[in-house]
C-alpha cells in the first residue's frame, strides 16, 4: 500500500472515530443539559416553596448567639396538625404529632425523639400543666417550641409545621412508602370515614391515606407505639425521597408541601441538611422514645412521663448538641434505656 493511501486511510479511520465519539457525546450532553435544567427548575421550585412557607419566630432563649445550620449543631421540631376543611377549626388546632430532631455536624448524625401528644407537661403559654398538644392551640409553633424546651432543657432552633394534607400528598408523590404493619387494622381516612382504610399485617407498600392511618392509629396499643410508627413513617419517607429513583418526583413532592407547610427555616439554611443525607457512610439516624404510663387526673387521660427516662433523654440530647457534658461521658447503659 502506498504512503498516500495509508495516510488517507488513517485520516478516514480517525474521522469515523470522531464521528462515533460525537454520536456518544451528543446524547450525554443532551442528558446532562436536561439534568442541569431540571436541577435548576428544582432549585427555583424549592426556593419559591420555602419563601412562601417562611414564618419566623423569636429565637430560642437558650441560645446565647445566633446559629448557622451549615456550621453548628441544631434542632428542628416537626409539628403535625390536622386543620383540614373537614375539621372546620377556628384558630390554631392541637398538634397531633410532635417529633424533635437533633443534628450533630461532626458525627453526621440525627437523633429523632417522638413526644406522645398526651404527655402531661407544663405549658408556659397557658401557665398550667396539661397535655403537650394543647401548646399549639394556645400559641402555635412558638408556644409548642417553648413547651418542648421547658420539657427537655435543650434549645429548639427551628420548626416545620405540616398538616395531614401535605403528609398524604408527599407519600403519594413518592409512589408510596414501605412500612411494617404490626397487626390488621381498620381505620378512618382523612375525611373521618369510618373503616375506610384496611391494612393487613406485615411488610407492605402503602399510599398516603394508608400511611396516615398507620401513623395515627392507637386502638390496640399506646401513644408510645404510635410515636414509633410515626418515626418509622418519617424514616421511610426520607429513605424513599433520597433514593436515586425519586429524583424525578421532587417537583411533585414540593408542590404537595408548598401549600401545607410553615417553617422558620430560610431556603439558604436548608443547605445545612445536604451533608446529613448525602454522606458516604449513609444517613445515621437513631430513634428515641420517652417511657411513661397511662394516667387519669381529674377524669382526664394523660400520658405520665417516667422521670428517669425523661432525665436520660435530656442528657442524651444535650450531649448530642454538645451542650454541657461531652457525649463520650454518657454511658452505654443510659443510651440503651432510651433508644430502640
Amino acid at each position: 500500500m502506498s504512503t498516500t493511501r495509508r495516510v488517507y486511510k488513517i485520516k478516514k479511520t480517525k474521522k469515523k472515530r470522531r464521528k462515533r465519539l460525537w454520536l456518544l457525546l451528543v446524547p450525554l450532553l443532551v442528558l446532562g443539559l436536561g439534568a442541569s435544567t431540571y436541577a435548576a427548575t428544582l432549585y427555583m421550585k424549592a426556593q419559591n416553596v420555602f419563601n412562601d412557607s417562611y414564618d419566623p419566630v423569636e429565637a430560642s432563649a437558650k441560645r446565647g448567639a445566633a446559629i448557622d445550620p451549615l456550621e453548628d449543631n441544631f434542632s428542628i421540631l416537626f409539628i403535625g396538625i390536622d386543620d383540614s376543611k373537614d375539621r372546620d377549626l377556628k384558630g390554631n388546632s392541637r398538634s397531633d404529632a410532635l417529633m424533635l430532631a437533633t443534628f450533630n455536624k461532626d458525627q453526621k448524625s440525627i437523633k429523632l425523639l417522638s413526644i406522645p401528644r398526651d404527655s402531661y407537661v407544663y405549658v408556659p403559654a397557658k401557665g398550667v400543666t396539661t397535655k403537650i398538644n394543647a401548646a399549639h392551640a394556645a400559641g402555635g409553633p412558638k408556644a409548642t417550641m417553648d413547651t418542648v424546651e421547658e420539657l427537655l432543657d435543650v434549645p429548639v432552633d427551628y420548626y416545620v409545621r405540616m398538616n395531614f394534607n401535605a403528609f398524604i400528598d408527599v407519600v403519594d408523590s413518592l409512589d408510596g412508602i414501605e412500612v411494617d404493619v404490626p397487626y390488621e387494622m381498620y381505620e378512618i381516612d382523612s375525611h373521618d370515614k369510618k373503616n375506610a382504610i384496611h391494612l393487613e399485617e406485615g411488610l407492605q407498600t402503602v399510599n398516603g391515606e394508608e400511611a396516615l392511618a398507620f401513623a395515627r392509629t392507637r386502638k390496640k396499643d399506646s401513644d408510645i407505639q404510635r410515636g414509633e410508627r410515626q418515626q418509622e413513617v418519617l424514616k421511610a419517607i426520607i429513605a424513599k425521597a433520597t433514593s436515586a429513583g425519586s429524583l424525578t418526583k421532587y417537583t411533585d413532592v414540593m408542590e404537595a408541601v408548598g401549600d401545607n407547610m410553615t417553617t422558620n427555616l430560610q431556603f439558604s439554611q436548608m443547605k445545612g441538611f445536604i451533608k446529613y443525607v448525602t454522606t458516604d457512610k449513609g444517613l445515621n439516624l437513631e430513634t428515641i422514645k420517652l417511657e411513661g404510663q397511662d394516667s387519669t387526673i381529674n377524669g382526664t387521660y394523660y400520658y405520665q412521663l417516667n422521670e428517669t427516662s425523661l432525665a436520660n433523654t435530656k442528657l442524651l440530647l444535650q450531649s448530642h448538641l454538645n451542650l454541657g457534658s461531652d457525649e463520650s461521658n454518657q454511658t452505654e447503659a443510659v443510651q440503651s434505656q432510651i433508644q430502640e
